[in-house]
C-alpha cells in the first residue's frame, strides 16, 4: 500500500507545486483523492494508470481540489474507458458535472456512477481487500478525510514448498486462511512450513482542509500514516484559524495524538518556496514527519 503525491500545494501553483491530488494504491488498485487542476497531466507525468482507477474522491468544493475532475473524466471517454467509475464527492458536485457533460453533448463511454457524501461520518466502500470511510473535518464549507485501511489477504502461500510436501491446489484457499493439511496418509504438514505471514492491515488517514482539530481524532487513531494539511507555519496560526486550515506544528499535535507511524504534510500556501521551515517545525513535536514531494510514492 502506499500513495503517491500529484499535488501539494494549497488555492494557487506555485514553485512547480500543483494543487492538491493523490493516488492510493492498494494491491494494484488505484484510488483517486482530490483532482485539483493538472492531476491528468500529473498521472501521465508519474505512470500512474486510469484503467486501474475505478473510485475518485473529492474532499470538497473549493476549486484547487476538484477542477482537474472535468477534464479527467472526459479524457477517460476519449480513450476508450469501458470500465465503471465511482465518484464520491459533495452532492453539489453533480449538476456541475452534469452541466458540463450536457453542454459539450457528451456520452460517456462507460458508466458513470455519482454517490454524494453524507454530512457525517460514513463508510463509502467496504472491499475484500480495502475499506474507506469518509469523516467530516472542519473547514469554511462542508469538507470530509478519507481513512483507507487495506485489510490482510491472509497467509502468503509458498508454492515449491506445497509442492515439496505435496499440498493439492484445492487447498490452498485453506492454507492462506492459516490451517494445516493432512495428507492421505496422515502426516500434518503444518502450516508454517508451506507459508509465510501475509500482509498486514494498514490504515492510511487524509486529513482534508481543515482547522485543528481533535473531532475526527477516533476515525484516525493508530494509523500507519496521516496525510494532514499544514497550510501555514506557526507564525501565521491567527490567519490559519481564519481561514479554517492548520500549521505545520497542529498537523504534528493530531499525528501525537493520534499515535500515528508517519506523519505526510502537504497542502502549502505558495507564499512559501521553501519547506523545509514545515519539516524542522513539525518534527520537533512529532519526529517521523515528511514534507511531501509531488511524484513520490510513500509506504504507509
Amino acid at each position: 500500500m502506499k500513495v503517491t503525491i500529484l499535488g501539494n500545494n494549497s488555492a494557487l501553483p506555485a514553485f512547480g507545486r500543483h494543487p492538491t491530488a493523490q493516488a492510493v494504491s492498494v494491491y494494484g488498485e488505484v484510488l483517486l483523492i482530490d483532482c485539483g487542476e493538472g492531476t491528468q497531466s500529473q498521472m501521465q507525468k508519474y505512470g500512474l494508470r486510469w484503467r486501474s482507477m475505478h473510485h475518485i474522491f473529492i474532499s470538497h468544493l473549493h476549486g484547487d481540489h476538484y477542477f482537474g475532475l472535468p477534464g479527467l473524466i472526459n479524457s477517460m471517454s476519449l480513450l476508450g474507458r469501458t470500465a465503471p467509475l465511482h465518484l464520491y464527492a459533495p452532492a453539489e458536485l453533480k449538476p456541475i458535472i452534469d452541466s458540463i457533460l450536457t453542454v459539450a453533448d457528451t456520452v460517456l463511454s462507460y458508466p458513470f456512477y455519482f454517490h454524494a457524501l453524507p454530512e457525517g461520518k460514513s463508510l463509502l466502500i467496504d472491499d475484500i481487500s480495502f475499506s474507506v470511510t469518509a469523516f467530516p473535518v472542519n473547514h469554511r464549507i462542508q469538507c470530509h478525510g478519507f481513512l483507507v485501511e487495506r485489510k490482510t489477504r491472509g497467509r502468503k502461500l509458498l508454492p515449491e514448498r506445497c509442492a515439496e510436501f505435496d499440498v493439492p491446489s484445492e487447498f490452498y484457499l485453506n492454507l492462506k486462511q492459516g490451517e494445516d493439511y493432512v495428507r492421505p496418509d496422515g502426516v500434518i504438514v503444518k502450516n508454517e512450513l508451506v507459508t509465510e505471514d501475509g500482509p498486514s492491515p494498514r490504515k492510511y488517514a487524509y486529513c482534508a482542509d481543515t482547522l485543528f482539530t481533535d473531532s475526527f481524532l477516533d476515525t484516525v487513531q493508530g494509523a500507519d500514516t496521516i496525510y494532514h494539511e499544514c497550510t501555514y507555519l506557526e507564525a501565521d496560526k491567527e490567519k490559519a484559524a481564519k481561514r479554517y486550515h492548520s500549521t505545520a506544528a497542529q498537523a504534528a499535535e493530531l499525528a501525537k495524538m493520534a499515535g500515528a507511524s508517519q506523519l505526510l504534510l502537504g497542502h502549502f500556501s505558495s507564499k512559501f518556496r521553501d519547506l523545509e521551515p514545515f519539516r524542522e517545525e513539525a518534527s520537533v513535536i512529532f519526529p517521523n514527519t515528511l514534507v511531501s514531494i509531488e511524484g513520490t510514492s510513500y509506504e504507509v
